[in-house]
């Protein structure tokens, strides 16, 4: 038996991939399925920082003494007011360490960030671009120090073609969760991991037509994007005057992106019509 917990927030709880039948399956989900005699234990929480992480998932882990593990965050954590990379690298060194010092073999991932999928302009984009920049090397020296097995997300050609992401561009599609699944899955195998056959690239469930993403944005998702833009655009604002008055300081500035429609701007604005609901998030 291969026991996997998986640790994160709502990229980890699979949303973007619904079912039928109103279940969240996302890449952990079928990335288990090739693994032999699977048990997963999806512990993955929508709105988890890394402190969350750090506190609330990972004793709950360690008891499950996992063969694998999986820690993905950042994406939260660029997103909210008290940003503290050293408290984020605190969490990641503990978290990554415990669990590697339990016998797990722990899989990481650099990813994009947030206003590149979003399609923010410019003067906001660049403040969340050098956060998941600065959350993104914390993942790479832990990876470096711990030998976890690491994917470069943002790295990814395909992660910038508009099928890997969902409406709301800030979870993966089906198509996404499987390419995160393809490449964890390669990564295992490299290291000899004893595996079934990979997990398939083309998605399973048919994409949302374009009506569908509109039905969404007129009903579910301009209601959403109302209600957050109260806090989440004056403080992006505030960001962007911010760095405009000191300078933007050190940090790689933000490379080009094919634009993509602003749906929506943080992690808990509901999928499509007639997908599972979407927990609440933690703020």
């Amino acid at each position: 038996m291969t026991t996997f917990a998986a640790l994160g927030d709502s990229i980890t709880l699979g949303l973007g991939d619904p079912l039928p039948g109103g279940a969240w399956r996302g890449w952990a989900a079928l990335l288990s399925e090739s693994l032999c005699e699977p048990e997963l234990h999806n512990l993955a929480v929508p709105g988890a920082r890394s402190a969350d992480v750090e506190r609330d998932q990972l004793p709950r882990a360690l008891e499950l003494h996992p063969d694998i593990a999986s820690v993905v965050w950042g994406i939260n954590d660029t997103l909210r007011a008290r940003f503290d990379p050293a408290r984020i690298e605190q969490a990641a060194a503990h978290t990554v360490g415990s669990l590697q010092a339990a016998g797990a073999v722990v899989l990481t991932m650099r990813l994009p960030e947030p206003g590149r999928m979003l399609g923010l302009p410019g003067s906001l984009a660049r403040p969340l671009a050098r956060r998941m920049a600065l959350v993104n090397a914390v993942m790479d020296g832990v990876a470096a120090r711990f030998g976890t097995l690491h994917f470069d997300a943002a790295a990814e050609a395909q992660t910038y073609d508009r099928s890997s992401w969902s409406v709301d561009r800030l979870h993966p599609s089906e198509r996404g969760h499987r390419l995160i699944a393809g490449r964890f899955y390669d990564k295992l195998a490299a290291a000899g991991h004893p595996l079934g056959p990979r997990p398939g690239a083309e998605p399973s469930e048919p994409a949302a037509t374009r009506a569908a993403e509109f039905a969404w944005m007129a009903t579910k998702g301009s209601a959403w994007l109302l209600r957050r833009s109260v806090d989440l655009v004056p403080y992006l604002m505030a960001m962007a005057v911010r760095e405009w008055w000191s300078g933007p300081g050190p940090g790689p500035a933000l490379p080009a992106a094919p634009a993509l429609p602003m749906l929506s701007a943080a992690p808990e604005a509901p999928m499509l019509p007639g997908a599972p609901a979407l927990p609440r998030e933690s703020e």
